[in-house]
This record gives structure tokens, sequence and C-alpha cells, in this order.
């Protein structure tokens, strides 16, 4: 009896681990190509129409600003309505704003910062996170 036990509690431990999704992808983008904006959102819409509950991330540091820079952006209405998804964030590196002479009136709607764009995307591939490189 106690050998079924363990087994139905060990089969049991491994549907309820498999059938969780545990779906966190980090989205690196440096790159200011339109191009590379417009795919980023697409696998954005992609992702959260596939898995609504996956957790995105898109962090931008170096010439990735543009996707969230007021003027700039080839697809600001596409980030403003994402980053109000809550499984959704568009973070800034502050030390790539600074270094471009762009404040946070400058950024769209919802988009955050974070100090640094690397440590943020190195801090989020160490609690688990796929990382995605966003060049096409």
């Amino acid at each position: 009896m106690k050998k079924i036990l363990l087994l139905a509690g060990i089969l049991f431990s491994a549907f309820v681990t498999f059938a969780q999704k545990d779906y966190k992808v980090v989205f690196d983008l440096t790159s200011k190509d339109s191009n590379d904006q417009r795919a980023a959102i697409r696998w954005l819409n992609e992702v959260s129409k596939a898995e609504p509950t996956a957790q995105m991330e898109v962090v931008m540091y170096g010439q990735g600003l543009d996707l969230v820079t007021k003027g700039k952006s080839a697809a600001a209405d596409d980030v403003i309505r994402l980053a109000q998804n809550k499984n959704i964030a568009f973070k800034v590196c502050q030390v790539a704003m600074k270094a471009h002479n762009l404040t946070t009136d400058d950024l769209l709607q919802g988009v955050q910062t974070v100090p640094d764009g690397i440590y943020e995307v190195i801090s989020k591939q160490r609690q688990g996170w796929g990382y995605i490189k966003v060049k096409i």
C-alpha cells in the first residue's frame, strides 16, 4: 500500500510539474532598425495570443530606445497598447537614456526605466527567463 501511495504521489507531482506553463521571456533590443522594432511587437502579439499568461519583457539599450521614444517609434500605438497588458513590460536603460539625452518625458506611455539594461537582462536570465535577441 505504501508503494502505491508513493507511486501515486510521484505521478501527481510529475503531472503538476509538467502541466504548469512557465512562459517567461526577455527580449533584448539594441537596434534602431524599424524592422527589428516591428519584429519585437509581432513576437509579443503572437506569444500573448498563443499563451495569454506568458510574462514578457522588452529591454532596450544602446540604439534600441527608438521603439519607445515619442516621435521615433515605428510602433508607438502598439507599444502603448501592449504596455497596458500586466504580463508585458517595456524597460529602458537609464544609462542609454542619458547617453541619448532622453528623459522619461520622451518615452511613450507605460514604458518603464531600469538603472542598467544589461543587468536587467542578466537578472531575468538568472531567474530562469528565456532570452531572445531581437535582430531579424
